[in-house]
């Protein structure tokens, strides 16, 4: 079985839930593999970041370049050409930075590829079965990768359950003085950050989330309802803010808000994996939909097949008496 490399995000110093996530998919791939994590940044809060991940990984990569210090694809992707062998499975989020980072880096390795994977079916020698979705999550499909040449696996977010993983005394790699100068077409401007809204969603351990489902704006108010009887703040998916049915600024999604709740309650949200990406932390993830084969029903902890305009309110009322708060 080829080398395992999994590569981390991070931010000001803190290291994103997908390293996690990552670790189990290597285990999965080779339960008695010993994954090799890889960071690339710069300055004080790059340094935390490796420290952080080398209480989990055995072994971690440190690429340290001021280049790096904003994540540009074309800058990461010569950095990991020259230091990752060539036989090498690589893993990577399947977020936005991940799918700009990860084709390209297949056919710099002349590695095989594949997307959007959400279960690892098993492993034959070098062949590995995984599952993906198609059209639109509406099929599963299982594909064979060749691994015998390397691999650069894209793993959706939340697709992988963190195992329990006991604390490690890892060793921290230098790699910076192979890569040497790194030159892109592209370069970093500035980060504008979105509007926080009248609620703020990233700071709410309970939400409550509508989809396409909701069908139309007068039934937003059933989720409203039902979030008001068990404190929970209202958010949703990008379909609800294109038919302008809720503000930008409740939109959970690579394109939205990045949440981090303990409870998440998904209503008629068929799951793309534009909008887990933006659910981070593992919540306990319950999702009520009428299509039994709806992608959300793969990473829920509970799945409910019911019609949501009818469940709702009963939801609403078996809350209230639980509660024991009045309605209005």
């Amino acid at each position: 079985m080829p080398r395992i490399f999994a590569y981390i995000v991070h931010k000001s110093g803190v290291v994103d839930d997908s390293a996690a996530e990552l670790l189990a998919v290597a285990r999965a791939i080779d339960p008695t593999s010993s994954p090799t994590a890889i960071l690339t940044g710069w300055g004080p809060d790059f340094d935390l970041a490796c420290r952080s991940v080398s209480s989990s990984f055995g072994e971690t990569w440190k690429i340290s370049n001021q280049a790096l210090a904003y994540p540009n694809a074309e800058f990461v992707r010569q950095a990991l050409v020259r230091v990752v062998p060539s036989d090498s499975i690589v893993l990577i989020a399947h977020d936005h930075f991940g799918i700009d980072l990860a084709p390209g880096l297949s056919i710099k390795l002349n590695a095989a590829y594949a997307s959007d994977v959400l279960a690892i079916d098993g492993v034959e020698g070098n062949i590995l079965k995984l599952v993906r979705q198609e059209f639109g999550g509406q099929v599963s499909t299982h594909v064979c990768c060749d691994a015998s040449s390397g691999a650069v696996i894209n793993v959706r977010p939340g697709a992988f359950k963190p195992e329990p993983n006991a604390a490690v005394s890892g060793v921290i790699i230098d790699k910076s003085s192979e890569v040497g100068t790194l030159v892109a077409r592209r370069r970093y401007i500035e980060t504008i950050v979105a509007e926080a809204g009248d609620v703020d969603i990233t700071r709410h351990s309970l939400l409550v989330s509508i989809g396409r489902g909701i069908q139309e704006k007068d039934n937003v108010a059933l989720a409203e309802e039902l979030a008001e009887v068990l404190g929970a703040a209202v958010s949703c998916s990008r379909p609800v803010v294109d038919a302008k049915w809720m503000e930008k600024s409740r939109q959970v999604g690579s394109s939205g808000k990045t949440v981090k709740p303990k409870v998440y309650l998904a209503c008629g949200i068929s799951g793309a994996f534009q909008h887990l990406a933006g659910i981070k932390g593992s919540p306990f993830l319950i999702a009520i939909n009428k299509n039994p084969k709806a992608p959300i029903f793969q990473v829920a902890d509970v799945g409910i097949v019911d019609d949501l305009l009818e469940f709702l309110p009963e939801l609403t009322n078996k809350a209230r008496e639980f509660r024991g708060v009045a309605a209005k």
